[in-house]
């Protein structure tokens, strides 16, 4: 059995260990592949392996010895899903593997922002401490969360583990989500989404990007917004449309946004967030952990263990 990995280098850049897999068939693996390699590489593979290398419907029609495609993440439109089913390939994701650190990095950028760590080390490094007058310094304003209100847009695993996180610092927690009311837990109080954005002190996306999602952030929710607001996104970058976000922050509309995913990555030089007011941005590790990336690690072969016994889970396809 051929077994092709395209992408490996994203989630093992040489700390994690790829000799289970290589138990299980002949197995080669690429650090990254270029859409032109694609082919190439895969032509003899049963069992492909990918990331964020896309496998279309025509690479699917001139791999006929393909089977099974394993993606390494919970996301799956790097496949032509529609394409893989006509030709009976396999499609599995690993789902929920990386919920406990994006939760964390949507606090790590929450966290930031309230406290201003990251501007006052900086300070503290160029002197201003030790030139101080007094004990302290600080010249941004400085946030307590207990009180302030979160607004969860999607309320997944992400979003649940997001809202446990806030309870605990003593925030309300809102939530945009297409589950009724009734199943909600009592203390996570149920928004349409224009009024999370009018009442909330704290916007976190984690809802899918769908047809409808796509830049539900926009010049007329961003208005909505209380000038002393923070959003936070570590879901997916075309949530929200960037322009509309740098000139909100420019302006003084909302306070803050922590960022974590763009709408092209890696970004384009010219990106108006690079160059926003009280824009903290994070080049799309929030599901990096070495935990995370472990437990993907053991969900793929997991999947593909169990497609092989001929009992496939984790299934898109």
């Amino acid at each position: 059995m051929k077994i092709i990995v395209l992408d490996g280098y994203a989630a093992n850049p040489g700390d994690l260990d790829w000799s289970e897999l290589k138990a299980l068939g002949e197995c080669t693996i690429y650090d990254r592949t270029a859409p032109d390699e694609v082919y190439e590489r895969s032509r003899e593979a049963e069992i492909l392996l990918t990331n964020k290398t896309v496998i279309t419907a025509k690479h699917l029609a001139a791999l006929p010895a393909l089977k099974y495609i394993g993606v390494l993440a919970t996301g799956y439109n790097v496949v032509d899903i529609a394409a893989a089913k006509a030709r009976g390939i396999v499609v599995t994701n690993i789902p929920a593997y990386s919920t406990a650190s994006v939760a964390q990095m949507v606090f790590a950028h929450l966290l930031n922002i309230a406290s201003q760590v990251q501007h006052h080390s900086e300070e503290v490094h160029k002197g201003r401490w030790t030139q101080s007058k007094d004990f302290c310094f600080w010249d941004t304003p400085l946030i307590e969360l207990q009180g302030k209100k979160l607004g969860i847009v999607g309320l997944g695993h992400t979003g649940q583990a997001t809202a446990r996180i806030a309870l605990g610092f003593g925030m309300e927690v809102c939530a945009y989500t297409s589950k009724p009311a009734s199943q909600l837990p009592p203390e996570i109080r149920k928004m349409e989404l224009d009024e999370l954005f009018a009442t909330c002190d704290v916007i976190s996306l984690h809802c899918p990007l769908t047809d409808t999602t796509r830049e539900l952030v926009n010049a007329r929710r961003l208005a909505l917004m209380k000038p002393t607001a923070i959003l936070i996104n570590t879901g997916r970058g075309p949530l929200i449309n960037e322009r509309d976000l740098a000139d909100a922050l420019n302006r003084g509309q909302i306070f803050a946004a922590g960022i974590d995913v763009l709408s092209q990555e890696p970004p384009r030089a010219d990106n108006p967030l690079l160059t926003a007011k009280n824009c903290y941005i994070t080049p799309h590790i929030a599901w990096a952990s070495i935990s995370a990336r472990q437990r993907l690690m053991h969900i793929m072969l997991d999947n593909l263990r169990a497609y092989l016994s001929g009992k496939a889970v984790n299934n898109v396809v």
